[in-house]
């Protein structure tokens, strides 16, 4: 069999299962069989993302390849007659496509290998036939049943390859499939490719903490205004950097599963963004908040803003500094490359993996 999984994250995750799945698969079939896994990354999804176009992609890719089973793996959120699909499989055609977004964003290596080895347990299986439905219709466990998880049988047309599908509905499973995509993202990535940033926002900070205007602004400031300070920086970081690397995403389509899909995006990408600047504005308070407690002297400060320099007052200037400090950040973010942080972008992902496959077709 094959995992056919898109570079980047379905690449890794599916690479880390082959260890233990042919011995999982092997005891829970128990039928003596014995299953060899090949795991093949290439950008099958690049250029379309409906369905069953794929699934006849991957149909024609394991018949060139004679393999007995294809579970192909994305990070896309693919979309079914207006609900995000969580699994498509084909029991005659031996063809499974699993959406990784929909399996939410925490334990994600464990969900995905569950999600395999029952969609490779259900195409090898027993299958139902006559008045019991299509072949293999049998309900699906593992993460696809589990009473949180909301994931349900859908529907599959006529003419599609698939016969049985799952699929993400409703408010809870927009948010599975957004925290999915944001996993996906893997925005912990984007901390060190803001270097340039930061070390904007570092210098920023500094000369900051030892300037006596910033000192009365932040003796002066209450809680609630430093919070609006923190959000308005974090904000403007935010929106800095998808403005300057050209990350938010638009489409030409005016089809409702268009909109849907490039709203997701969009999404994806700003709560990417926003956990990297989170951390990183976090490490702005850490950092301003032991250079405070290294450098000032609290004789000249309480002269300077009539306060004694206690630990409150150190507490609230590293962090309105912080947020001072963001702000210079974000033009620090306009010197690094789009490669730096187009990670946290969907779309830009897509636009790699198009290039990649015509550089595969021109080969």
């Amino acid at each position: 069999m094959a995992l056919l999984a898109d570079p980047d994250a379905p690449t890794e995750i599916a690479r880390r299962m082959t260890q233990m799945l042919p011995g999982r698969l092997a005891d829970r079939s128990g039928q003596g069989r014995r299953f060899d896994v090949e795991v093949v990354s290439e950008p099958f999804t690049a250029e379309v993302e409906d369905p069953p176009t794929l699934m006849r992609r991957i149909m024609d890719r394991g018949s060139s390849e004679r393999w007995d089973i294809v579970v192909a793996l994305t990070d896309l959120p693919l979309h079914s007659h207006g609900r995000k699909l969580a699994v498509d499989l084909s029991h005659e055609h031996g063809l499974a496509l699993l959406s990784l977004p929909s399996l939410g964003g925490f334990r994600l290596q464990t969900r995905a290998r569950q999600a395999v080895e029952e969609a490779v347990l259900s195409l090898t299986g027993p299958q139902a036939t006559g008045p019991e439905g299509p072949p293999g219709s049998q309900p699906l466990r593992g993460p696809f049943v589990s009473r949180l998880a909301p994931i349900h049988p859908g529907q599959v047309g006529e003419e599609e390859i698939a016969d049985l599908r799952y699929v993400v509905t409703g408010p809870r499973g927009y948010l599975r499939v957004l925290l999915g995509m944001v996993r996906a993202n893997r925005p912990w990535r984007l901390v060190p490719g803001l270097s340039k940033a930061l070390a904007a926002a570092l210098a920023t900070g500094a000369v900051a903490t030892v300037n006596s205007t910033i000192w009365s602004l932040a003796t002066s400031l209450s809680t609630p205004r430093l919070v609006i300070a923190t959000v308005g920086s974090v904000a403007l970081m935010i929106g800095w950097l998808i403005v300057d690397a050209n990350l938010w995403h638009r489409t030409d389509e005016v089809s409702p599963e268009a909109r849907k899909r490039a709203a997701l995006y969009n999404a994806s990408t700003v709560v990417t963004l926003g956990i990297g600047v989170l951390v990183c504005y976090a490490g702005l308070v850490a950092i301003n908040l032991v250079w405070a407690l290294f450098i000032l002297n609290d004789r000249l400060f309480a002269s300077t803003t009539r306060t004694p320099l206690h630990g409150a007052e150190y507490w609230t200037l590293s962090w309105f500094v912080a947020s001072v400090a963001t702000v210079g950040g974000a033009l620090g973010s306009g010197l690094e490359s789009d490669e730096a942080i187009r990670a946290a972008a969907y779309s830009k992902r897509e636009q790699e993996r198009r290039s990649l496959l015509q550089d595969d077709r021109g080969d």
